[in-house]
């Protein structure tokens, strides 16, 4: 078996797919109070570095607290696997315990003490070298929601009347070889978004039995950023059947599309996400890796409400929390920052901001940070210093503080495009970018984020192709229609004498390229030539239009639907040369990111008199 902690699942084996634009070759929480947990045998071994899921439940002592106002509990280190801290198992001390609010470190014995107030979620910060439980969906389980009189009369349910305060809340960890390691992989899939059970089915046949097939995640487990689910909560169950494919602990924020839109009050918004997959807001430790969970949609902004009545922000009582919880995090750890939506993005870098942006901002500073979110369905990979126009109030000349990663959509566009042999759909993303997820892969505090295509490989990174005057004119006839409507644009790697002549581009778009990567092209028998990258990110506006497009994913999207590819942060071009003789042709690309690594396709185009 690969060894999951050391050995990155790289094989060419895992379901690789072509797609065609034309000619061209495209690659595309709930607590059970009766946990039914695997126990090992009693005074054997706990974790021995495999993937072998620890199985339980959080502890909830029944009967009311004497105190109301307090909750208190045990961390412990849950020996024998049965969620119960027995006589051999003791405390763990200085682990974080938090009500959303507060954050406590526990004492020497494992034991905390909680201000108790109606309405919250109490949850266990997973420290390195340990693991939280999961259930049977491979789910983790960490939190106690508290809700005594239960929901609101929501549609899909809520959260079920919890009672009075109970005598205690107790949270059992099992010490865990792969969150001790240094190196860890932590997968991020945004926007699952299935809408019914025929979309449930592409996301199983798609990036689902992608991870199924990978063991390198199971320390960090995946995260999931958000829209688990598009408006009908009750797919919530089919996502957990979902994550039980998976080979390392699944844990959820919630999107926009997560949300109990009748619910209107701002206090219970997300109740049914938090009784079906856990809290709103969390944190967790793998490694030396601290990782941070965020909601950033609030809702509603009006009443009465429609369900784009949302803004993005944390609300006072979250920014409360996380500036609590990152005091407690040593300065050599690295803060992985998540959120449905991005802190901030190129591609509506005019209009979209976190309201809260400064305040996350200073209180993350001096510390080693990345951020990530989903949201917008596509590909951005934004570095330290990068600068849009729409970004100078927020961020300042200087630009970012450190990288921002938008991570593409497990659903892509929305499941969009023609469905093909593998049983998925192509849906092509408004960047070009195919779907599936991010892995950051941390050594220490180093960290490489990596993209897996749905279906693919890391290998598979750039989409090449040519944008040629002809092309321009097709787009411009077909861009106002419905998308999968288009006639099919023929030749696409054909072009004349005279298009050389009215400019034409060899294109590449670098699906994880930014600032600090490089794309090169060398035509047989020439010298090897500097692409340009469309967008410099140093305080410009976007561009937008055919002549900023991605050919290859327009070619898809205006035939077969999908997203509209007329802008990107990582298209690179380079102007063919005017004087090519009529004939084949061919051109090797070589992109670089900029941890060195590099990738190359190989393009044939025919050159007509």
């Amino acid at each position: 078996m690969v060894n999951p902690i050391t050995t990155p699942s790289t094989s060419p084996s895992a379901r690789p797919i072509a797609l065609t634009a034309g000619t061209l070759a495209l690659i595309f929480g709930g607590v059970l109070l009766s946990p039914a947990a695997t126990a090992a045998p009693e005074g054997g071994p706990v974790d021995t570095g495999g993937t072998a899921a620890y199985q339980g439940a959080v502890d909830v002592i029944i009967g009311a607290d004497e105190d109301q106002n307090v909750l208190d509990g045990t961390v412990f280190n849950d020996k024998n696997r049965n969620s119960k801290q027995d006589t051999n198992e003791p405390g763990v001390a200085g682990a974080t315990v938090s009500n959303g609010r507060d954050v406590v470190a526990t004492d020497e014995q494992g034991r905390y003490e909680l201000p108790a107030f109606n309405n919250m979620t109490v949850f266990v910060t997973q420290p390195r070298g340990y693991q939280v439980p999961v259930d049977g969906d491979n789910v983790a389980q960490f939190s106690y929601n508290h809700l005594p009189e239960g929901s609101p009369e929501l549609k899909y349910g809520g959260i079920a009347p919890t009672g009075a305060l109970p005598d205690a809340v107790n949270f059992p960890l099992a010490q865990s070889k792969l969150t001790q390691s240094p190196e860890q992989h932590c997968v991020i899939g945004a926007d699952v978004q299935t809408y019914d059970q025929e979309e449930v089915e592409f996301a199983k046949a798609g990036v689902f039995a992608d991870l199924a097939a990978r063991e390198d995640y199971a320390g960090c487990g995946a995260l999931f950023i958000g829209d688990v689910v598009g408006d009908d909560l009750s797919l919530f169950s089919q996502t957990r059947e979902l994550t039980g494919m998976l080979n390392g602990p699944a844990r959820f924020l919630p999107g926009n599309h997560d949300l109990d839109f009748d619910a209107l009050d701002g206090e219970h918004e997300f109740d049914t996400f938090r009784a079906k997959l856990g809290p709103e807001y969390y944190s967790y430790d793998a490694g030396k890796a601290h990782v941070v969970a965020l909601s950033t949609i609030e809702y509603p902004t009006k009443v009465p409400a429609k369900k784009s009545n949302y803004t993005y922000g944390l609300g006072e009582r979250q920014l409360e929390w996380l500036r609590n919880d990152i005091a407690q995090v040593p300065k050599n750890k690295v803060i992985v920052l998540a959120s449905h939506s991005p802190l901030l993005e190129f591609f509506y870098s005019n209009s979209h901001t976190t309201k809260q942006l400064k305040e996350i901002y200073e209180i993350l500073e001096g510390r080693e940070v990345i951020a990530l979110g989903g949201h917008t369905h596509m590909s951005e990979n934004l570095r330290e210093g990068d600068l849009m126009a729409g970004w100078m109030d927020e961020v300042g000349e200087k630009g970012l503080p450190f990288t921002h990663l938008t991570v593409p959509a497990v659903s892509g566009h929305w499941y969009g495009g023609r469905v093909v042999e593998e049983g998925y759909p192509t849906s092509i993303q408004r960047d070009g970018t195919p779907p599936g997820v991010v892995t950051l892969d941390i050594m220490n505090t180093d960290v490489t984020e990596r993209f897996t295509v749905r279906g693919g490989d890391e290998s598979q990174q750039l989409a090449v192709g040519l944008n040629s005057p002809r092309y321009r004119t097709w787009y411009a006839e077909n861009v106002s229609k419905p998308r999968g409507s288009a006639p099919e644009f023929g030749n696409p790697l054909t072009v004349s004498q005279e298009d050389l002549a009215g400019e034409t581009w060899l294109t590449t778009n670098f699906w994880m390229g930014s600032t600090g990567s490089t794309v090169e092209a060398k035509l047989y028998g020439g010298e090897t030539v500097p692409a340009t990258r469309t967008q410099q990110l140093r305080g410009e506006t976007v561009r937008v239009g055919a002549e900023w497009s991605d050919p290859v994913a327009i070619q898809e999207q205006f035939v077969h639907g999908g997203g509209l590819a007329d802008r990107s942060m990582h298209l690179w071009r380079l102007e063919l040369p005017t004087d090519l003789a009529a004939g084949k042709h061919t051109a090797q690309v070589t992109a670089t990111d900029v941890h060195g690594r590099e990738f190359t396709e190989t393009l044939t185009f025919e050159v007509t008199e």
